[in-house]
């Protein structure tokens, strides 16, 4: 027990994601081995105070963690907080967390962290900017424009991009401030709603085609392992698989191994390692597809940290792989101190 690594497990944030990643997080500090890690939950307020606890057992706990004698108001306070801390595990979803923002502050102290680094994870978080890096690399998106300030879609961009289209902001996860648009007419309130997320917004053409995600997760070793594919079924009654169908609908199906042919599959993965490659992720990649009639890949989303509950997607593309909960945790430790132990090497050359 002695010889346990110290994990922070940071968790909360200034996002519209605040209780995702509380969730996320409660799911991971219970499935790491006791016997292995020591354990410290950090939760980063809405207002963005730092508070570190000592457990949490419970989601209810997790939210409590927040005091005014226990906060700490600024990073440099935090930094100097993590003082014996082995790994930093981030386990926030957002803006302020998955977007860079807390992987700069990490690099700066030198702290191992799970996970993708400064650029990957800002790359990764504005829709924009990923599109084009995969687009420089061959990789297939979907059709859209970008719009910025007050702008709307063009005469011209109406007709190129056609109906139904999907309206949502550039850097927001979770679906949030998404919406799917048969008309015109409605465009001018999705793009209100998009605004309230993120003032750069997208919209882009509908991809008609099987929603189907695949993980990538990499080995301490730099070796790639893409988990099998799942299929995303969602009820009738939500028109795309928006915030609701994610986390609060059981009649969600997530159907893996996806019935798919053998080299639909082999094209899928040969793209999510693609992705992960020219976005230079770490540790972990969930890549979201559309299968353009049924059988063509259509790269529409990447993330960075996906939701990590023990029934998110990602774990359970892994569990069904073989992998479980706590040896998926294993892994992702294992690789960020191996990079932690390679980052230290290049500095004593």
């Amino acid at each position: 027990m002695a010889n346990r690594t110290r994990i922070a497990v940071v968790f909360g944030g200034r996002s519209g994601e605040h209780e995702v990643s509380c969730k996320s997080a409660l799911s991971i500090i219970k499935h790491l081995d006791p016997n292995r890690y020591d354990v410290r939950p950090v939760r980063i307020t809405p207002d963005g105070s730092w508070v570190f606890g000592k457990s949490a057992e419970t989601l209810d706990d997790m939210l409590a963690l927040e005091s005014e004698e226990g906060a700490l108001a600024s990073i440099a306070e935090a930094v100097g907080a993590f003082g014996d801390i082995d790994v930093v595990f981030p386990a926030l979803h957002g803006p302020y967390g998955e977007d860079g923002t807390i992987q700069s502050v990490l690099e700066m102290t030198g702290l191992p962290y799970v996970g993708s680094g400064v650029f990957a994870s800002a790359a990764g978080m504005d829709k924009e900017f990923t599109k084009k890096l995969l687009v420089a690399e061959g990789l297939p998106v979907a059709d859209g424009v970008v719009l910025r300030g007050a702008e709307t879609v063009s005469d011209v961009d109406r007709v190129r991009l056609g109906l139904p289209v999907f309206v949502k902001p550039s850097r927001a996860g979770s679906s949030l401030g998404v919406s799917k648009v048969d008309t015109w007419s409605a465009l001018p309130a999705a793009l209100a709603k998009a605004r309230e997320s993120d003032g750069k917004v997208l919209v882009e053409e509908a991809v008609h085609g099987r929603e189907v995600d695949l993980g990538v997760l990499e080995h301490p070793d730099g070796r790639l392992e893409v988990g099998p594919p799942l299929e995303i079924r969602i009820p009738s009654q939500h028109a795309f698989f928006d915030y609701e169908a994610k986390y609060s609908d059981p009649s969600t199906i997530f159907d893996i191994p996806a019935r798919l042919e053998p080299s639909i599959i082999e094209q899928l993965q040969d793209c999510a390692v693609r992705t992960f490659r020219a976005l230079d992720c770490r540790g972990l990649l969930r890549v979201d597809f559309f299968l353009r009639y049924g059988t063509q890949p259509v790269v529409n989303e990447v993330n960075t940290f996906p939701g990590f509950t023990a029934v998110s997607q990602y774990p359970q593309m892994f569990r069904v792989a073989g992998r479980d909960y706590p040896a998926l945790l294993d892994v992702l430790v294992e690789t960020a101190l191996a990079r932690g132990v390679q980052r230290r090497a290049l500095r004593a050359v």
